[in-house]
């Protein structure tokens, strides 16, 4: 019955239930007192499965992570509420454990089971990272961190809407464990705004269509999302490939970190396997398994991009991470640099499958968020906390160049604007530019990465570092060249300094008209640089892209005579 429905319909309720969660998102995203969900996205909704907690539908201006770690989130309250056996009609459940729930403790899960004729038909839910959540480290990037609880205040799945009646005193909790309490309430209430208009549009879709109808497209839609990749898989040749790469360091020894995979394809299904990968580290470079199959569905979706956002693209995929490696980390091992290792993921799925397939991948993205924490108080005693992430070059592809300065592709995430963290942060941008000479060469080079140069204008502030590519370059694909690394310095009496770890650093004292500084990696390049045309060499070089010294070290002279 499932695949009987006929197509119209189907592409019409397939398009009302991403308005649904679209929808969703949009609340949310007008409703957030905190930039990095108002102004950059880093929240999602979704549709999820009665019994299995599987992604149904998830809305498009949300991150794709989500796509498969809220799938563990819904899932975790299924069993919480099944052990309690107290699960009942207008309740909502939040938490932000993130070894249950994936992804790290800055996010702030709320779910919500959705009734119809006295019965579960799915469950809603609303993601959404909260600018503070206590721990040691303003804004939770906490690159010393050596176990969860010096990252953030943990909450487990509890009840904050019971029957329909919102529980005050776990909010009392949640706004006494930030520092930031105004901004945390704020997100609070547009995340069950958010929920709530995603029941009401749903209960007017039953209305319309009643719920056999709806139900038969949601499997049918998960069933032919299957049949969708077991048939790209099917267009790719058998056979193994393995890549590996590095992370600078976990923030606590100095040691780089391998990451590696073999991708495996047999006829309609393939096989990731991470065997080889670091064991569990000591620092906060960690994820949990929900937050490394999640990422697994990501790279498999920027290869496949014509496949549906639902958990049916997963079932032909056997994703397969070893007890023990930094890629199943249990609690309490700290994981507040997900986004460092996801990325990472992504990049070696890509340099693996580049070669099985090099049409259809991209060279390695700038690799890292560069999450960068400067807090401190305003002259009347007001603590402010200024958290952002920052941008970087995309690699080549057989089509064209990279992006410059784009966001990582773990996320549909935008970059804060300049004016709105000046408005809202005693900061000033002393520059906010591309930078020369970072892209990877290749037939079609990288993206260029960025430089921010961000002076204080407090008496004094602390700013804590949370990046990587400091040691470990973007690599192109194809034959392209690595990017430029990461470079991070600030600011002292005595001049400028580096991280000795390259990539991270906490407790850095700041005084008014001091700056910190980050320049950020490019993207790999695609194909050889031999490859590339004279012409797009002088073009470059007439942009400020690249040097003079630079083209001519990288691509030859002949540019010159192009340019001419």
């Amino acid at each position: 019955m499932a695949d009987a429905i006929d197509p119209i319909t189907l592409a019409v309720l397939a398009g009302r239930m991403e308005q649904i969660a679209d929808e969703m998102d949009a609340t949310l995203f007008r409703a957030a007192f905190n930039p990095i969900i108002a102004e950059a996205h880093d929240a999602s909704h979704g549709l999820y499965h009665a019994e299995t907690g599987d992604t149904l539908v998830q809305g498009k201006s949300g991150l794709p992570i989500f796509v498969g770690v809220m799938s563990f989130a819904v899932k975790a309250v299924i069993d919480k509420a099944a052990e309690a056996g107290d699960l009942e009609d207008g309740d909502i459940y939040i938490f932000n454990d993130a070894h249950m729930g994936g992804t790290h403790l800055s996010d702030m899960r709320l779910v919500r089971p959705f009734y119809r004729d006295g019965e579960i038909f799915c469950y809603l839910a609303s993601v959404g990272h909260w600018h503070d959540v206590g721990g040691a480290v303003p804004g939770n990037y906490n690159p010393s961190a050596t176990e969860a609880f010096q990252e953030a205040f943990v909450l487990p799945p509890v009840k904050l809407v019971r029957g329909g009646e919102l529980q005050q005193d776990i909010i009392d909790i949640l706004m006494r464990n930030t520092r930031l309490p105004q901004s945390a309430m704020g997100d609070l209430n547009g995340q069950l705004g958010a929920l709530d208009l995603g029941t009401k549009r749903l209960n007017e879709l039953l209305d319309e269509y009643g719920p056999a109808t709806v139900k038969a497209a949601l499997d049918a839609l998960g069933n032919r999302a299957e049949t969708l990749m077991r048939s790209e898989l099917s267009s790719l040749p058998n056979g193994r490939w393995e890549a590996v790469d590095y992370l600078d360091n976990d923030g606590i020894t100095d040691e780089a970190l391998p990451i590696k995979v073999a991708l495996e394809i047999s006829d309609d299904r393939m096989v990731l396997d991470f065997e080889g990968t670091a064991p569990v580290t000591a620092g906060p470079v960690n994820i949990a398994l929900p937050t490394a199959v999640a990422t697994a569905y990501v790279a498999i979706k920027h290869i496949f991009p014509d496949l549906p956002a639902n958990a049916g693209v997963m079932r032909p995929v056997d994703v397969r991470v070893p007890d023990g490696s930094l890629l199943s980390a249990e609690f309490p091992a700290p994981v507040g640099g997900y986004t460092e290792t996801i990325l990472r993921m992504i990049d070696v799925i890509f340099s693996a499958a580049s070669q099985a397939a090099p049409d259809r991948v991209v060279a390695n993205a700038y690799g890292t968020i560069n999450a960068l924490s400067i807090a401190g108080k305003k002259a009347n005693g007001q603590p402010w906390v200024m958290f952002s992430f920052y941008g970087g070059g995309h690699g080549g592809s057989i089509e064209s160049d990279g992006l410059n300065h784009g966001n990582a592709p773990i996320s549909t995430a935008t970059i804060p604007p300049m004016e709105i963290l000046e408005a809202a942060y005693p900061v000033m941008f002393r520059h906010w530019a591309l930078r020369p000479d970072s892209a990877g060469a290749g037939k079609h080079r990288g993206g260029l990465g960025a430089v921010y140069e961000i002076e204080l204008l407090e008496e004094k502030a602390e700013a804590f570092l949370f990046g990587e590519r400091g040691r470990y370059a973007p690599k192109g694909v194809v034959g392209g060249d690595t990017a430029a690394m990461n470079h991070f310095a600030y600011e002292q009496e005595d001049g400028w300094h580096s991280p000795p770890l390259a990539s991270k650093m906490l407790g850095i004292k700041l005084k008014k008209g001091q700056a910190v500084r980050l320049e950020t990696p490019g993207g790999g390049g695609y194909g050889p640089a031999s490859e590339r045309t004279a012409m797009s060499v002088a073009q470059d070089v007439a942009l400020g892209y690249m040097t003079e010294a630079e083209a001519t070290a990288t691509y030859g002279s002949t540019w010159k005579e192009a340019d001419q």
